[in-house]
């Protein structure tokens, strides 16, 4: 993890969730394990501890960088670029 600060905070949206669980994952009928929510667009996807890695791959296909857990009593968020919580 990265001790430097995230560089992207200002690109932060007020977003809606796009699903309430994985996009992907329901349009395919498949599972997860954990949910993240793109703060830039609300894309609901699932964590690296899914097979399916949708939150990341979202990040790679829009460059979206901060998401935050989607799972009731976590509260942080994680920008991919700077690699660090933010």
């Amino acid at each position: 993890m990265s001790s430097s600060p995230c560089t992207h905070l200002d690109q932060i949206q007020h977003v809606q969730p796009s699903a309430n669980g994985c996009e992907e994952c329901l349009a395919t009928g498949d599972r997860w394990v954990h949910l993240r929510e793109c703060l830039i667009c609300g894309h609901i996807g699932c964590c690296d501890s899914s097979k399916n890695k949708h939150a990341t791959k979202h990040f790679h296909a829009t460059q979206h960088p901060i998401v935050k857990s989607f799972e009731r009593g976590e509260d942080w968020r994680w920008c991919y670029v700077d690699n660090t919580f933010v």
